[in-house]
C-alpha cells in the first residue's frame, strides 16, 4: 500500500510517499519511496524533491495554493522520468494520511476523514489557530484532487497524550473555564513521542507495558513527555505549544502577569506581546542572534560569545528541571531518549543535560555521545549508568503512514 504523508503549513507542504501494508509493519520492513517540501506557496515557491536512493532536485515554480501545490507534487511523483518505483499513475496512491495538530478532546486516536471529521476539526480551530487551518487546508485540497474514492486519515499530535490523568491536564484555574471552554493541557508531539517510545521498545525488547521512560523531543519546537506503561501520563506543552520547555523561539514557561507587566510598561497590544512570546523569545530573545543550536555552538567556539553560551545553558537547564520532575513523577524510569533535530545532533547538549543527572547514577560514554549525530540511533550512556541515555531520531511519518494503514484496513492501532 502506497501512502501519500502530508504536512501542511500556513506556506508549506512536506509529503512523504511510503510503502507499507500490515505485514511489513510488523516485520519493520517499511519503505520510504520519495518525499520533498513546498515553501513559499502562494508566491515563487521554493521545492526540494528526492526520490529512494537518487540526489535532491532543488528547483522553484509559481505555486498559488495547497491545491496547486499538491497536483506539483502528484505530477512529479507519477512522471515516468522520476522513477518510483510502484508508482506511475494517480491510482497508485492509495490512501492519504495527514498531519493533524489539534483533535482536542474528540479525537483520542487517529480516523478516517469523513465530513464529521472535518466538522470537529474546524470546531478546533480557536485551540489552534495557527496550525489547524493549515491541516485543514491540506485535507480540502487533497479531497479535491484525489476525489473521495481515495481514503484520507487523520492523525493528531495531541492524541497520544489523551492518556495523561486530570491531575496533569487541569490547570488550577476556576473548574467552569475547563467545562466552558475546555481549557486545559493538551500537549503536543505526539506523534513524535509516541515514536520514540516504539523504537525504545524495538531496541530493547520491552513491551508497552514495560516502557517507562522520559522523551525529549528538542527542535526549534520542544517537549518533554514523561512515558509509564507505554503511555503518556505528562508532557510540557500545554493548552498551545508555548508552554512548558525554552524553545528556538518560544519563551515556554513564564509568570503570566508579565504579559500585563509588559502591557502596561510597553504599551504593547495582547497580540504583540504573544508575537514576541512564541517569535522573537527563546534562544533567539535570550541570545540576540539566532534560535538555530549549530549557530549558537559556533559563536561560542569562534568568539566565545557570553550571551549564546547564556541560551544554551538556560535551555538544558529548562529540560533537566522536567527530567527530575518527571522522574519523580514517574517514581523513576528505565531511560531517557533524546530525539529531533537538536536531541540527534547536539552532543553537548545531550552531555550538559546528563551531567546535572549524575547524582541519580546516569553516566555518559563521551565516545558514544560524540559519535551518535546524523540520524545514528543507539545507548549513549555507559553499562553501569543507572538510567540508560539513548539517541533515537524522530519518524513521525513513519507514524502516520502506519496509522493510515491501520485504519484503512480496519486493523487495531496500537
Amino acid at each position: 500500500m502506497n501512502i501519500l504523508v502530508l504536512n501542511c503549513g500556513s506556506s508549506s507542504l512536506k509529503f512523504q510517499i511510503i510503502d507499507t501494508d500490515l505485514e511489513k509493519i510488523e516485520k519493520n520492513e517499511d519503505r520510504e519511496l520519495a518525499r520533498g517540501l513546498i515553501e513559499r506557496i502562494g508566491s515563487e515557491a521554493l521545492i526540494s524533491l528526492k526520490v529512494e536512493g537518487k540526489s535532491t532536485i532543488k528547483t522553484t515554480a509559481a505555486i498559488r495554493d495547497h491545491k496547486a501545490a499538491i497536483q506539483y507534487i502528484i505530477k512529479w511523483v507519477t512522471s515516468p522520468d522520476t522513477g518510483i518505483p510502484g508508482i506511475n499513475s494517480l491510482e497508485d496512491i492509495h490512501a492519504i494520511g495527514h498531519r493533524t495538530v489539534h483533535g482536542g478532546e474528540e479525537f483520542k486516536s487517529s480516523v478516517r476523514i469523513d465530513n464529521d471529521v472535518i466538522a470537529k476539526m474546524e470546531d478546533n480551530i480557536e485551540l489552534a489557530p495557527l496550525h489547524n487551518p493549515a491541516n485543514l487546508k491540506g485535507i480540502y485540497a487533497a479531497r479535491e484532487v484525489f476525489g473521495p474514492s481515495v481514503p484520507q486519515v487523520a492523525i493528531f499530535d495531541t492524541a497520544f497524550h489523551s492518556t495523561m490523568p486530570e491531575t496533569a491536564y487541569l490547570y488550577a484555574i476556576p473548574y467552569q473555564y475547563y467545562r466552558r471552554y475546555k481549557i486545559r493541557k493538551y500537549g503536543f508531539h505526539g506523534t513524535s513521542h509516541r515514536y520514540i517510545a516504539y523504537r525504545y521498545r524495538v531496541l530493547t525488547g520491552k513491551t508497552k507495558n514495560d516502557t517507562n521512560i522520559i522523551t525529549l523531543h528538542l527542535g526549534n519546537g520542544s517537549s518533554a513527555c514523561a512515558i509509564k506503561h507505554g503511555k503518556s501520563i505528562d508532557t510540557s506543552m500545554g493548552f498551545t505549544p508555548l508552554e512548558g520547555l525554552m524553545m528556538g523561539t518560544r519563551c515556554g514557561d513564564i509568570d503570566p502577569t508579565i504579559i500585563d507587566f509588559l502591557h502596561h510598561k510597553e504599551g504593547s497590544s495582547i497580540d504583540e506581546i504573544f508575537n514576541m512570546l512564541n517569535k522573537r523569545s527563546g534562544l533567539l530573545g535570550i541570545s540576540g542572534l539566532t534560535n538555530d543550536m549549530r549557530d549558537l555552538e559556533v559563536e561560542i567556539t569562534e568568539h566565545q560569545d557570553r550571551r549564546a553560551q547564556l541560551a544554551i545553558d538556560m535551555f538544558c537547564a529548562r529540560i533537566v528541571k522536567y527530567v527530575g520532575a518527571y522522574l519523580t513523577a514517574m517514581n523513576g524510569a528505565d531511560a531517557i531518549c533524546f530525539s529531533a533535530g537538536i536531541g540527534e545532533n547536539a552532543p553537548d547538549v545531550r552531555a550538559k543535560v546528563c551531567e546535572h543527572l549524575e547524582f541519580l547514577g546516569v553516566k555518559l560514554d563521551k565516545k558514544l555521545n560524540n559519535k551518535m549525530i546524523r540520524g545514528k540511533e543507539g545507548v549513549i550512556s555507559t553499562p553501569d549508568s543507572k538510567l540508560q541515555v539513548f539517541v533515537i531520531p524522530t519518524n513521525e511519518e513513519l507514524v502516520i503512514a502506519r496509522d493510515t494503514c491501520r485504519v484503512v484496513l480496519n486493523a487495531p492501532l496500537p
